[in-house]
């Protein structure tokens, strides 16, 4: 099997976002009178924006499943988070020019994230929209990452078999997310380690990455071959 689409994550797979997504949650938290913990924060890393509004509530002792304070409190994350993606928005190491690399090649491309569309146009400034044929957002689908919807909706958008896709993701959910749906995974990890598994490649960076070690990623797992770590993980 030949690689016919590369699928991108954004938050802490292109860009350095989860940092920013630390600083407005303990903003939402501070404006409710709470905290977040460390345990909770590093449980959201790749979360909808509605289960990080209510894991918030909960630890600020609110009810997370009242559902118009959860909708306003969303509002309110929102807007605080795009006036850190417009101003600081940091690329992942490696990023930019792994899509540059991928687009070169003419191969396929989506942009696949739980953020949601009016942040993910903000964060666009920044990376570029030419880098993607489709965009894939959180609030376009059924269901969002760790289900498998979004990335089989990215497939279906581009006319691709999703198991000629590889997936590139740094969290346990988006990994969970694309393997469920039947890519394979090139996982960098930033926030949150992510076990070997199954249809997975572990990669430090993706500071070299190449459109051939993409297509072995999907050879191997198409041939039955699992955990397969890249030459390249010393990054």
């Amino acid at each position: 099997m030949e690689l016919q689409a590369v699928l991108w994550d954004m938050d802490g797979t292109l860009v350095d976002s989860e940092r920013l997504w630390d600083v407005s949650l303990a903003d939402l938290a501070a404006h409710l009178g709470g905290t977040l913990s460390a345990a909770s924060r590093e449980d959201l890393v790749g979360s909808s924006l509605r289960r990080s509004v209510a894991a918030v509530r909960a630890e600020a002792g609110l009810d997370p499943d009242d559902d118009a304070a959860v909708h306003a409190d969303g509002r309110w994350l929102l807007e605080r988070t795009k006036v850190l993606f417009a101003h600081d928005l940091p690329w992942r190491p490696g990023a930019r020019e792994a899509l540059a690399t991928v687009r070169d090649a003419g191969l396929a491309t989506a942009l696949v994230t739980s953020t949601y569309r009016e942040l993910t146009d903000v964060a666009l400034d920044t990376i570029g929209r030419g880098f993607f044929d489709v965009t894939v957002c959180g609030d376009e689908v059924p269901a969002t990452k760790p289900d498998p919807a979004p990335y089989r909706r990215a497939a279906e958008l581009l006319g691709v078999d999703v198991a000629a896709c590889v997936a590139v993701e740094d969290s346990p959910t988006g990994t969970r997310s694309a393997v469920a749906a039947g890519a394979t995974v090139l996982v960098v990890p930033s926030e949150v380690a992510v076990a070997p598994g199954e249809r997975r490649v572990l990669r430090g960076s993706l500071v070299g990455l190449g459109v051939d070690e993409l297509n072995a990623a999907v050879r191997d797992h198409a041939s039955g071959r699992r955990d397969h770590r890249t030459r390249a993980d010393v990054h």
